[in-house]
């Protein structure tokens, strides 16, 4: 059964503070005038002022008995009774006849009207329509919630709200499941449950490998795994494509997921051969990203390879390199020679250190590779993956997502050329056409893969340069969306998942409304122009005052802004707390945040059955420290023993999900916006980004070489508030540019910490980034490094300024940006309503993509909004400190965060990438878990130092953080004890205010 607490269904805490009761059921004059109109008596009175305030506040009526007595007496006082009517007095009323009328005229007043046979009816067929879109019963009864608001109708209980959303959502489920089951001819049915039986001799079956995952991309390890791809094609082949909402593909997706064979053979047939056909055709789709992400990453390390070879190449001919130099300088000299031509040719003859056709040859192999020409080292070690790469091709079947179908047609070229082993081909041979077919290709590779005549004509090709040309094609249109994955995610064409024309029609104004966004192209284009060129002349006036910037040889300089000396009254307090607060052991913490909020409530079986593990709050304790402490399942078995390795595994896999770890994220989250503490820390309209590498073992795709880092791993990547706590994280690649994600908080927080204004690091200067964060409505705030390497744009061509005038060395395409912005306002409006990501866009945006429009006009509109930023960057100190110590709590927080991450050595063991995310996001829950219970902890210290007449300032509260661990004692005492006592939890409780 759902809880109220899960849903927006009101509960009337039992022990709700004075300041609450005064603040709900305080009296209006006209509703005074109400009751004594209604009823006289102290216990009518009374009793009709009750329902009156509950139904105004809660949608329902109560029985007297379940509202607490001191709201009973604020009411009464407030009516001016001599005294408070006791239960007896006002149940004599509510047993009386003359109830029922007065309380018709109590829901007119509050133009209210009760559920009935028809409102029910009515209710039902919404939660139907929610369910369609729905999985989670919460959610299905927020809609519910929702429209009876709207329709003013009185709330029933809850558990009439429970039954019909539960009712509601197994019947669309069913609905669903015949619909997809109901497309399967027998024979397709057959092979599903064939896949689910035990190969002979063995517990290994079909189902398994449908779940298998790419490893470490080794050379035997990528045929494998090509091969699984192929043998799933073949299934997916004859399996329908499930049209059903993406909320509840997902969680049919995690379900099947979770299943083993077994598990899914004892499921009803309809239930078992739909999720099957939900779950193979995703994990198709995930194996043609793979196989595109295999590409990738091979022809990635054939160019690092190459470049490495390059640099080993120039070092070995530095001699040469000096030589010819030298040889240069000596025939330079010999050349201005005084005297007749013979004798300057003769001097330069002279000076010659070896014969002319040797030194040719010498300077025709160093101009091979100048301009750091790499492309000629990667002939070699390409023959040992050309297969693999060809395969991962065929496989992925990339098709052109533009009207240009060139990209297509080598694509098919190296079909032709797959069984080929000559050298070179005539071209003729090969049916291309010199004068026009490689107009794509770079100078470079039509120095290496075309075969020239003495006369310059043409006339064959290279066979491995141009392959390898072409690879280097289909790898850019890849990452930029030119080539698309018919049947991918990743790689899928991102416009088939934009919103229609009629629903964008809906949506642009409110969505120029909340962004409070002019949506006309041309008013938007001059209003942009316009405050480009007030930031500029404001800079400008600023420039000469500001002792923190200036110009040095041309070249723009910023200035460190002096330190501030640290308030030593913080100091003091800091100390303070560290002496007070209570030493506890981490399972005891964890055990105290989550019987604060019952979070064990939130786990609940994935197949949506109801629990029948009696000891599941402990069995969560358990697995939040498991994971979230990175011990694992075996290690935390040893150190605990209350559960087996194989219980605490099963929990993980059975109940949660990513999406259940974000929404308890969340309501962590919620729960520390209430205190008062973390307002000292910032307004919770800011949230900075960072990522911090985690180690990984090297069997799995994710795992890469990080350059920066050193070591085999994966990035752990964070939004984290103003006010300190995590807001949401993913767990990315190390190849993958951590910028992309920077905006992908918007659809993971669902908290009520919802910031608008974002920094990040280097990662987040994108043009691309700037003009994506502007058009959703964020105001992007990065911390500027290498600024004098940065172009500042200027706003129109006549534009000349005083001061900064020579900071300007680039212009603005304004027309591209106003032709192009009602498409850039269409991803957004998709975006906001959960169609797309952010980083599904910003990845086709990158330095990748040549030929998509949009691209370019993206870049034209972060032209000028990073222009703008950086006007006000220059010369406003005060905010480059403040950007400076946002950041800084990003970082803060990755220590943090790694100090929790505390077992295995800070490796994750799990090679399942959706295992690895749930890692991450255990890591954040716990940490925020940890910050909670510092944030309560720190609050009630400083309302006893308050309280013994220390003077406490908004200041010193605003030099402390939460990110304290003297007193956690993370090593020893795992013992899970639930009878141990809690912390008190003083949420609502102020400390200055």
């Amino acid at each position: 059964m759902t809880r109220p607490s899960e849903t927006a269904y009101r509960i009337l805490d039992p022990n709700i503070s004075t300041e609450e009761i005064e603040k709900i059921f305080a009296l209006t004059g006209d509703e005074m005038k109400f009751i004594q109109s209604l009823v006289t008596g102290p216990g009518p009175q009374t009793a009709m002022t009750i329902h009156l305030k509950m139904l105004q506040r809660f949608g329902r009526v109560h029985k007297l008995g379940e509202v607490p007595q001191r709201v009973r007496d604020f009411l009464a006082r407030s009516l001016d009774l001599a005294r408070s009517p006791t239960l007896g007095e006002m149940g004599r009323f509510e047993k009386s006849g003359g109830r029922a009328p007065k309380m018709r005229k109590l829901r007119e007043f509050l133009d209210l009207r009760p559920l009935d046979n028809k409102g029910f009816a009515w209710l039902e067929h919404v939660a139907e329509q929610a369910a369609e879109i729905q999985q989670s019963v919460a959610d299905i009864i927020n809609v519910m919630l929702e429209e009876l608001v709207r329709h003013r109708y009185e709330l029933p209980a809850f558990s009439t709200l429970d039954r019909t959303a539960f009712r509601a959502r197994d019947n669309s489920n069913d609905r669903y499941f015949s619909a997809v089951s109901d497309k399967l001819d027998d024979e397709t049915k057959r092979r599903i449950d064939l896949l689910l039986k035990a190969e002979p001799g063995t517990k290994h079956s079909g189902w398994n490998s449908v779940k298998r995952e790419p490893k470490k991309p080794t050379n035997r390890e990528t045929r494998i795994y090509l091969e699984h791809v192929e043998q799933l094609k073949r299934i997916v082949e004859s399996l329908p494509k499930p049209d059903i909402p993406v909320p509840k593909l997902r969680q049919f997706r995690f379900l099947a997921r979770a299943l083993d064979a077994s598990e899914m053979a004892e499921l009803k047939p309809k239930k078992r051969y739909a999720l099957a056909v939900v779950y193979i055709r995703s994990q198709y789709s995930q194996a043609l990203d793979d196989s595109a992400q295999l590409f990738i990453r091979m022809f990635r390390n054939l160019e690092n390879l190459a470049r490495n070879k390059l640099i080993a190449y120039q070092e070995g001919r530095q001699d040469t390199m000096d030589m010819l130099v030298g040889q240069l300088k000596d025939l330079l000299e010999a050349y201005i020679l005084k005297g007749s031509d013979n004798q300057r040719v003769a001097a330069m003859d002279n000076s010659l250190r070896a014969s002319a056709e040797s030194l040719i040859e010498e300077c025709d192999a160093q101009l091979a590779y100048a301009n750091s020409n790499y492309l000629p080292f990667m002939a070699q070690p390409y023959k040992f993956v050309r297969a693999q790469m060809l395969n991962c091709l065929l496989i992925a079947e990339p098709t052109s997502s533009s009207d240009d179908r060139s990209n297509e047609r080598f694509l098919g070229l190296l079909k032709v050329l797959k069984g080929n082993r000559q050298e070179q081909i005539p071209l003729a041979e090969l049916g291309l056409d010199a004068s026009k077919d490689f107009a794509w290709m770079s100078a470079a590779w039509k120095k290496l893969a075309l075969i020239r005549s003495e006369s310059g004509k043409v006339e064959g090709v290279e066979r491995r340069y141009l392959e390898m040309a072409i690879l280097q094609m289909v790898k850019d249109e890849l990452l930029s969306g030119d080539l698309v994955i018919k049947h991918g995610e990743q790689f899928s064409d991102y416009r088939e998942q934009l919103v229609d024309d009629e629903t964008y029609e809906e949506e642009i104004v409110r969505y120029a409304e909340v962004t409070e966004m002019e949506i006309d192209p041309s008013t938007f284009v001059m209003n942009l122009r316009e405050d480009l060129v007030a930031a500029a002349k404001t800079s400008d006036a600023a420039f000469p005052k500001n002792a923190h910037v200036e110009f040095l040889d041309g070249r723009l300089l910023l200035h460190k802004p002096p330190t501030s000396e640290p308030d030593p009254s913080v100091a003091v307090l800091e100390a303070e707390i560290g002496k007070r607060i209570e030493q506890t052991g981490i399972v005891d913490l964890l055990i105290s945040v989550e019987r604060w909020l019952d979070l064990h409530k939130m786990f609940k079986p994935l197949a949506g059955t109801e629990s029948r593990l009696a000891d599941l709050r402990a069995r969560v304790i358990t697995t939040l420290f498991c994971f979230g402490c990175n011990l694992g399942p075996v290690q935390t078995a040893r150190s605990m023993r209350s559960l087996s390795a194989k219980q605490t595994a099963w929990l993980n896999l059975k109940y949660v999900t990513e999406d259940l770890l974000d929404r308890a994220n969340s309501r962590i989250i919620n729960e520390y916006a209430k205190f008062e503490l973390p307002s000292y820390w910032g307004s919770g309209e800011h949230a900075s980004a960072d990522g911090t590498k985690f180690e990984l073992y090297e069997k799995n795709l994710l795992s890469e070489y990080h350059i920066r880092y050193g070591g085999y791993g994966g990035i752990g990547y964070y939004h984290v508030s103003d006010r300190y706590i995590a807001l949401m994280s993913h767990f990315i690649s190390c190849g993958t540019y951590e910028g992309i994600h920077i905006l992908d908080y918007l659809e993971s927080n669902d908290s009520v910490l919802r910031p608008d204004k974002l920094h990040g690091d280097t990662q987040a200067q994108s043009l691309s980034v700037f003009a994506m964060a502007h058009v959703l409505g964020i105001e992007l705030m990065p911390r500027i490094r290498g600024i004098k390497d940065l172009t500042f744009y200027r706003p129109t061509p006549g534009l000349k300024l005083e001061n900064i005038d020579g900071l300007f060395s680039g212009s603005i395409d304004w027309k591209l940006i106003e032709t192009h912005l009602p498409m850039m306002f269409r991803i957004a409006v998709s975006v906001k309503l959960g169609r797309i990501t952010p980083s599904t866009i910003l990845r086709r945006l990158g330095t990748y993509n040549r030929k998509n429009k949009l691209f370019f006009a993206f870049q034209e509109l972060g032209k000028a909004l990073r222009t703008k930023f950086l006007l006000k960057y220059i010369v406003d100190v005060n905010l480059r400190k403040f950007i400076h110590a946002e950041t800084n709590k990003s970082e803060q927080f990755n220590r943090f965060l790694k100090w929790i991450f505390f077992g295995n050595a800070g490796i994750i063991a799990e090679n399942l990438r959706h295992e690895q995310q749930k890692v991450i996001k255990y890591n954040q829950l716990v940490a925020n878990m940890v910050i909670l219970f510092n944030v309560n902890a720190m609050s009630q210290v400083i309302r006893e130092l308050r309280a013994e007449g220390h003077e406490i300032t908004e200041d010193m509260l605003a030099g402390v953080n939460p990110y304290r661990i003297g007193h956690i004692n993370l090593l020893g005492d795992y013992a899970v004890d639930m009878r141990r006592r809690v912390a008190p939890f003083h949420v609502d409780q102020p400390i200055l205010n």
